[in-house]
């Protein structure tokens, strides 16, 4: 039924997509008998509180600092910084529980509260770290969640911007000189909730825990049922889990929308093993 429900919600037009909802979802892979409405309804007693303190002259940059002083002064939420790995930091529920995330998780909270004291927040895919942007009459401010919502100066992110990509990769442009603006570009509801599946399925991948890379890839296949990578790997999972018939078709359907894949030969083998195995069971 979870999955049902998440698959409906991301099937929705984008402006209809209720992104700390969805977050939610996922967390009843772990946590199937989450309340999600109880963790709505905190996100909005958070919001009420703040915008108690928050008068209508308020000015957009006050109300930025009225959200950090909240949510990371009064509240004390933070980055996890020692245990960053911890898949914890990928629940939303626990998120709110603990007071403690990532990146993305942080600014999903951050992009939720803002929106609920009138501000216009972004989430932003910046390459290795996640940020927000705040529409400000005067333009844009980049702001760091996972930092207490520090803004970021463009020094901040191109040296951010160098930590991740290797010069030479941008043919003869030197990432020092790359232009910042494709990398601040808003990130859909859709591309916030893959790219934290994404960490969710690497998680569990180091960690060796394929059912749980399993629900993850579902809700991956769920938010893009196009992407045929993830197509591929479900069918590696469900092959180590030996759920040999799945693990076929996803193969097979996999090979259907690539069949110009760099690694069709083992793929292949696999399917060979596979209907081996599918054979013995009829």
């Amino acid at each position: 039924m979870s999955l049902e429900r998440f698959a409906r919600e991301v099937r929705r037009e984008e402006r209809d997509i209720d992104l700390a909802q969805a977050c939610l979802l996922i967390a009843q892979d772990p946590y199937p008998a989450l309340d999600v409405g109880r963790y709505m309804d905190e996100i909005e007693r958070m919001a009420l509180r703040l915008r108690a303190d928050m008068p209508e002259s308020m000015d957009l940059e006050e109300r930025i600092v009225a959200l950090n002083e909240f949510l990371y002064g009064e509240l004390g939420y933070r980055g996890n910084t020692r245990e960053y790995y911890d898949p914890r930091n990928s629940y939303l529920n626990d998120v709110l529980d603990r007071r403690i995330g990532i990146p993305i998780t942080l600014s999903v909270l951050y992009m939720e509260l803002g929106r609920r004291v009138g501000l216009t927040v972004d989430g932003i895919s910046f390459p290795g770290h996640f940020l927000v942007r705040v529409q400000l009459r005067g333009g844009l401010i980049v702001l760091d969640p996972f930092s207490g919502g520090v803004p970021q100066s463009e020094a901040d992110l191109r040296a951010r911007l160098k930590r991740v990509i290797p010069e030479g990769v941008a043919e003869d442009v030197p990432v020092a000189e790359l232009p910042l603006d494709q990398f601040l570009e808003p990130a859909s509801k859709r591309q916030i909730l893959m790219r934290l599946l994404r960490n969710l399925k690497d998680i569990y991948r180091k960690t060796d825990k394929p059912e749980r890379q399993l629900e993850v890839l579902n809700r991956m296949l769920a938010v893009t049922p196009e992407a045929a990578a993830e197509l591929r790997d479900r069918g590696q999972v469900y092959q180590r889990l030996e759920c040999w018939q799945p693990a076929l078709k996803d193969f097979t359907d996999y090979l259907e929308r690539e069949p110009d894949a760099s690694d069709i030969d083992d793929v292949r083998v696999r399917m060979m093993e596979l209907r081996a195995l599918c054979s013995r069971m009829s």
